[in-house]
């Protein structure tokens, strides 16, 4: 069973592609499009391909079995 990880959002929220280079899942971020077609990714239980999706407060989201859920900066 996995841990959650938490991941503090500065802002209102982060894109896919931008979580992805964050977490160094990718090295850049011309790579998200490529990886999101190979890797299923899950975002609050539903399958999610879009970069460019954006990611909040109380999100979580599941990629390689490792499970994120997002938070806000204190």
């Amino acid at each position: 069973m996995s841990s959650i990880k938490y991941f503090i959002i500065k802002g209102d929220y982060i894109t896919l592609g931008q979580f992805l280079k964050e977490e160094s899942i990718i090295s850049s971020g011309g790579q998200a499009k490529f990886y999101l077609q190979d890797s299923p990714v899950s975002l609050n239980g539903a399958p999610e391909d879009r970069r460019g999706k954006k990611l909040h407060v109380g999100d979580r989201l599941e990629i390689n079995g490792q499970k994120y859920e997002f938070r806000q900066e204190s």
